[in-house]
């Protein structure tokens, strides 16, 4: 069996030229039982990835796989992607598609910028992470709730302690960051794999619990 990733750049593996900055994808494969196959890219939104990467990602789905599924970061800029539009349309396509193969689709919400209003995190993604919270719960899908957890990672670390989940690098500090940089969509490997632990307990209680109502339509407790 195998963990199929279909996602944007938080998911996916960064190059080397921009490492130490990564996706949680990448460092998945030590927190569950079977292999990961990462196609997770950069920029990628429900529709791009559909027309890049899902045709080959779904020719190797095999019966007892699971397809992860985390999009909104770059659908949100995309009109023709609404929430309750073209972005439900495709996450519920690529469910219909995963499950056809007699596979596990699993839907997460997208991770939470670290935009800081005092104390708390700004919420960035309007209404794409409820969006994919209605219809897990009307597919009967697995959920992750990662806009809902990252938000805790980073409130709980503050707002100087979360400063090193994230790609935060002062001039001179990495040769690959020259000029210094401030990124706070994208994670540095620290919370990559912060985030990666979380979802490899998601999907091993997902797993544990395989087809079992409470695992269903709504997120798990570690």
């Amino acid at each position: 069996m195998t963990y199929h990733l279909a996602g944007d750049s938080t998911v996916a593996a960064c190059p080397p030229e921009e490492q130490p900055m990564s996706g949680w994808g990448a460092h998945l494969a030590p927190h569950v039982p079977d292999p990961v196959r990462n196609l997770a890219f950069g920029g990628a939104t429900t529709a791009t990835f559909c027309e890049d990467a899902w045709p080959r990602l779904i020719d190797e789905v095999r019966a007892g796989d699971t397809v992860v599924i985390q999009f909104g970061h770059n659908d949100q800029k995309d009109p023709a992607l609404a929430s309750r539009g073209g972005y439900r349309e495709r996450l519920a396509g690529m469910v219909r598609e995963v499950r056809e193969r007699g596979a596990t689709a699993v839907l997460c919400t997208s991770c939470e910028r670290r935009w800081f209003d005092g104390d708390r995190v700004t919420p960035t993604h309007g209404d794409y992470p409820n969006a994919v919270r209605d219809l897990a719960a009307e597919l009967d899908a697995p959920l992750i709730d990662l806009t809902a957890f990252t938000t805790w990672l980073y409130e709980d670390a503050g707002p100087d302690g979360s400063v090193g989940l994230l790609s935060h690098f002062a001039p001179g500090e990495h040769p690959h960051w020259p000029d210094g940089l401030a990124d706070d969509t994208h994670f540095h490997e620290r919370g990559a794999r912060r985030i990666a632990a979380y979802v490899g307990r998601q999907l091993r209680a997902i797993r544990r619990l395989d087809g079992d109502a409470p695992a269903r339509g709504s997120s798990l407790v570690s």
